[in-house]
């Protein structure tokens, strides 16, 4: 089986500080829960842009914004690749918590 690449969440820094205090990441997207969606929103290196905007245009709170980058070996949950609608662009889904142990490195998102 070939090794998925990472994919890749972006988030405020404070909700990855407290997740990773606590042991797991368990927001699906900006302002929803994963009990809420069901799944956590990632996308590939290439969709970050286009995601980051969607969420994050303007974007003028207190804390920065960093990218959580995660090895869906690790991830503990299944990690399906899945568009809004049929033949549209596919993005990574995990359907469970994010394990901290998973998030392989926290960039900075400028």
């Amino acid at each position: 089986m070939p090794k998925l690449p990472y994919i890749l969440h972006i988030t405020e820094r404070s909700l990855w500080e407290a997740a990773r205090e606590r042991g797991a990441y368990e927001l699906s997207t900006r302002g929803r829960t994963l009990q809420e969606e069901g799944f956590i929103h990632f996308s590939s290196r290439e969709q970050l842009p286009r995601v980051a905007a969607f969420l994050y245009g303007g974007y003028d709170g207190p804390d920065e914004l960093v990218v959580l980058v995660v090895d869906p070996a690790k991830a503990g949950a299944p990690v399906r690749y899945e568009s809004a609608e049929p033949g549209g662009e596919e993005f990574p889904h995990l359907y469970g918590p994010l394990p901290a142990e998973a998030v392989v490195d926290v960039e900075p998102w400028a």
